[in-house]
């Protein structure tokens, strides 16, 4: 049977347990500093607040619009669950993270919204969209129609997977306005958030939220990164009964996000509550006047890169600090996530034909293309911005030493 071992005794995390609840209840929120939110999804009371109007990309947290917005079209009787999605040539080319799936090749929309959330597969976010709405752009027009509809006033998208482009924002305050309305409205879809990971029938991949499965109670959403934005988290958790919330943006490495967003819903699952405003009564601060914050200068930089490395072990797993996130106590659950059997397109031997005063012989294959344009293709696709699916290995917290209790 699968387990983990242990970072410290019972007793000796117990005893870490306390005293890092009472450094948190000691510490100010104020005293971390990226965009963020909290709220009580029953009450919609917000129950900590920093930047919550400050404009930032939204890297892959996108796909929680794509998500609603495909939601939506499921109950108007649009598509099924169960409808053919096709890779078309627009969607085979988007850049990564993606599953690089050939155009013609089709999985169910019940799959692809797995690899959606689970994998954040740019080319599958194209292949839903065109799925739904026809087009791209006819379903980016719904995206930002359903974002006015229920409120989210400083948003606005312009691809259905949060690669950046001017006129690509958002605010923690209207992605959590958005992570409350995916749970009131479709609460029937909760289990796609708090996926452990899919099974393609050729590779697993694990969820990259790291709260799932090492958090009390954590049961979604959705991460995100490109250089512009930083690491961005949307988390939800429920104990006994309520649901918290939580919109951390701009961290710097995938371990820092987590450890934030851990951080603040155990906060407030053990704080008393205090007086704060309703979500859906907050109004526009000066913030929302302000460019959307580009971190590119910090995130992709030497300085950035030594940090995201020092947020590693020599295994290369994340070391994460927050002491509410534990080792997973099993395997993780993989769900089956990949395309239709038969539809796996094989693909063509490549060949040259034989030219006058020599080259390669007729039906002879082509084992190289040109070097320049290789290397040139490589570099340029190095300093794209990509989501988190390209980062190395799966985030998991660090190996606990051998020989402490189980």
């Amino acid at each position: 049977m699968f387990r983990t071992k242990t970072l410290f005794t019972h007793g000796a995390r117990r005893a870490v347990l306390a005293m890092s609840m009472l450094a948190a209840l000691a510490v100010p929120f104020e005293a971390l500093a990226n965009p963020r939110i909290v709220v009580d999804v029953a009450t919609l009371k917000v129950l900590d607040q920093e930047q919550p109007f400050r404009k930032w990309y939204p890297a892959s947290l996108t796909k929680l619009m794509t998500a609603y917005t495909t939601f939506r079209a499921i109950r108007a009787g649009e598509v099924r669950l169960d409808s053919l999605v096709t890779m078309s040539k627009r969607a085979a080319a988007q850049p990564a993270s993606k599953m690089y799936y050939k155009p013609g090749q089709q999985l169910t929309l019940d799959s692809a919204l797995k690899i959606l959330l689970v994998k954040s597969a740019n080319d599958i976010a194209v292949a839903i969209a065109e799925t739904v709405g026809g087009t791209q752009e006819n379903f980016v027009l719904r995206m930002n129609a359903e974002a006015l509809r229920i409120g989210m006033t400083d948003s606005h998208f312009i691809n259905p997977n949060g690669l950046p482009g001017k006129g690509q924002y958002t605010t923690a305050h209207d992605l959590a306005l958005l992570t409350v309305m995916l749970k009131r409205e479709f609460p029937e879809y909760a289990s796609y958030f708090k996926i452990e990971g899919i099974d393609t029938g050729k590779r697993k991949y694990p969820n990259y939220n790291m709260l799932i499965g090492r958090f009390d109670g954590a049961d979604g959403m959705k991460t995100g990164f490109i250089c512009a934005s930083g690491f961005n988290q949307v988390s939800s958790a429920t104990r006994n009964g309520r649901n918290i919330v939580s919109v951390v943006l701009g961290t710097d490495s995938l371990a820092a996000r987590a450890d934030m967003s851990a951080d603040l819903l155990q906060k407030a699952f053990v704080s008393p509550s205090a007086p704060g405003p309703r979500l859906d009564q907050m109004r526009p601060d000066a913030d929302a006047a302000l460019d959307v914050a580009d971190i590119t200068a910090d995130i992709c930089s030497a300085k950035g890169a030594k940090v995201r490395s020092e947020s590693r072990d020599e295994a290369g797993r994340q070391k994460l600090e927050s002491p509410y996130i534990h080792e997973m106590d099993h395997e993780p659950a993989y769900v089956f996530a990949g395309l239709i059997p038969g539809s796996e397109i094989a693909e063509p031997e490549k060949r040259v034909v034989a030219k006058k005063g020599g080259g390669k012989k007729a039906g002879e294959k082509k084992t190289a293309g040109k070097k320049s344009t290789t290397k040139k293709v490589a570099k340029k696709a190095s300093m794209q911005p990509v989501d988190e699916g390209d980062t190395a290995n799966v985030p998991v917290p660090k190996s606990k030493p051998q020989g402490q209790a189980q």
